[in-house]
């Protein structure tokens, strides 16, 4: 009987898709996906900024991102299917979202600091600290998708 729900991967499956990709094309798919999370995020971000202001909007915007980003990465990047390893791979992206928020949050904290900027700063200061949580966020996963295999 065919259906069309997901089956679980098998260790064996994990290892040769997370092993047989090489890191380089890995990291350009990790690219597209973080190129569609991070125009989601700002878009997110630019329109919750009037309603709840700099710091809540920055966190919902990461935080409604992450989880897509996250399954994305896992599926596209990695070739992970199934949901074999879903609840660790996703408190991985769960750390790298903490990272992520407090590298923003921290960033933005700075920015107000010593300005009173406007959207288009605050945005800019923005994808630069999600620049430096992206690479961590390839590492995290990347370790953890590849140790899940081995």
């Amino acid at each position: 009987m065919d259906t069309d729900v997901a089956q679980p991967a098998r260790p064996t499956q994990l290892a040769s898709a997370a092993s047989s990709t090489p890191a380089w094309q890995q990291l350009l798919r990790f690219a597209a996906v973080g190129v569609a999370s991070t125009a989601a995020y700002a878009l997110l971000y630019l329109v919750l900024r009037p309603l709840v202001g700099p710091f809540t909007a920055n966190a919902l915007a990461l935080l409604l991102t992450a989880v897509a980003n996250t399954a994305a990465n896992r599926r596209l990047t990695f070739g992970v299917t199934g949901s074999s390893g879903v609840v660790g791979d996703h408190a991985v992206g769960l750390l790298a979202f903490g990272a992520g928020l407090a590298l923003t949050t921290g960033a933005l904290a700075g920015l107000h600091l010593i300005s009173d900027p406007g959207r288009g700063t605050e945005l800019v200061v923005l994808m630069l600290a999600n620049a430096t949580a992206t690479v961590l966020r390839f590492v995290a996963l990347r370790l953890r998708l590849h140790s899940a295999t081995i």
